[in-house]
């Protein structure tokens, strides 16, 4: 068996979400939203599964998809894309994620991971044969500084894997961070993969800066979306992979052999949303930014300490003033004791990890969210 992929423990994520089963808790830990998704595209998808064609679609995308995300990063960012030889559709970002690694590094490679990172890059960065080299983000801003990108990159880096929102600590990258990443893109000839599955998840009038669009970056970056963030459907799988004509030929041959395609329906569907006018687009995040908000506010009221939350699904606390220094033993009696799971962020990474920090999930209805606080009164006194 791969030493890889055999060595991997049971994750934290499936350790509490087991917990929360067995004990009835409010889930709080898992990253998706328990709604079900916008109907018109809903009833898109199953017209088309009914009508539509059911065959193999074309390896690279359903035409009219390819062009709906070209279509939709010109109108939202400002981003010129080539349908035809710029845009391809996987099974989910994941599935992007891995096919790009497989695409770039030879073994032996440096790849760069930020750390908290999606815990799947790692293991796909080692079964890809890369080495990777760690920058640690820390709390409450998780800014990236000269001194820890000089002491991650070399002569060996290949790859950039940067995720911008960032999960878990749900801060989105202004302009001044990119540029300082982009530079050092530039001096080592790296490529950057940028996973933005959270483009449309960010909140207080901030807009969403692709790698891309930076100077130098149009022909060294792999951009990754996903329709299950964008629309609230996460189970769907659709993920988006826009990078330059020379970098995309290699990354469609990675594609070609792990899922070669995806459903046809579903991105059917997927390229009506996207055409979507700008009010979806502004309800959706108004809607999640109330429930942040409402969230935040219930929090803070039972004398939590509550990191800023400028994106993504989640927000974190710090627990280091409730006099705990272990986030995976809160967590763990967080879920028996009180009937609510969350996140240790320590999770996240896997080396020096920080500790005193829990992430939960507010994209929940409010009812769950009024639940949730309800049993975690008491807690910050």
């Amino acid at each position: 068996m791969n030493s890889v992929l055999a060595g991997l423990p049971t994750t934290v994520f499936e350790v509490m979400s087991r917990l929360a089963r067995e004990t009835g808790a409010i889930n709080l830990g898992q990253g998706f939203p328990d709604d079900p998704g916008p109907a018109d595209v809903r009833a898109m998808a199953a017209d088309a599964v009914v009508n539509g064609w059911n065959q193999y679609p074309p390896m690279l995308g359903l035409p009219e998809l390819r062009q709906a995300v070209a279509d939709h990063y010109q109108h939202h960012q400002g981003l010129a894309l080539d349908a035809e030889s710029e845009v391809m559709i996987t099974s989910g970002a994941t599935e992007a994620i891995a096919g790009a690694l497989l695409a770039l590094i030879e073994p032996g490679d440096e790849v760069v991971l930020f750390q908290p990172m999606y815990d799947a890059y790692l293991p796909l960065v080692r079964r890809a044969g890369g080495v990777p080299r760690f920058v640690t983000l820390k709390p409450p801003h998780w800014r990236l500084s000269e001194e820890a990108l000089a002491a991650a990159f070399s002569e060996r880096t290949k790859v950039v894997l940067f995720n911008n929102p960032l999960n878990p600590s749900a801060v989105v990258y202004a302009r001044e961070d990119l540029e300082l990443l982009a530079r050092f893109c530039e001096r080592f000839d790296a490529i950057a993969i940028c996973d933005e599955v959270w483009e449309h998840l960010v909140f207080d009038g901030r807009r969403h800066l692709p790698l891309m669009t930076l100077p130098g970056m149009r022909e060294r970056c792999v951009k990754i979306g996903s329709a299950g963030k964008i629309f609230s459907l996460t189970g769907w799988k659709v993920g988006f992979v826009s990078a330059a004509p020379e970098i995309l030929k290699v990354l469609a041959k990675a594609h070609q052999f792990l899922t070669f395609t995806t459903p046809p329906n579903l991105q059917s569907a997927v390229a009506y949303g996207l055409a979507k006018d700008d009010a979806y687009f502004e309800g959706m995040r108004r809607d999640f930014a109330r429930s942040r908000d409402r969230f935040t506010e219930g929090l803070r009221s039972l004398g939590l300490a509550v990191l800023p939350s400028e994106g993504t699904y989640f927000i974190n606390i710090d627990i280091t003033p409730l006099g705990e220094e272990d986030d995976v033993a809160f967590c763990k009696r967080l879920v028996a004791e009180r009937g609510v799971a969350a996140i240790p962020v320590s999770a996240f990474y896997h080396e020096n990890p920080v500790r005193n920090v829990v992430r939960f999930c507010f994209a929940k209805k409010d009812a769950t969210l009024d639940g949730a606080l309800e049993r975690l009164a008491g807690l910050g006194r």
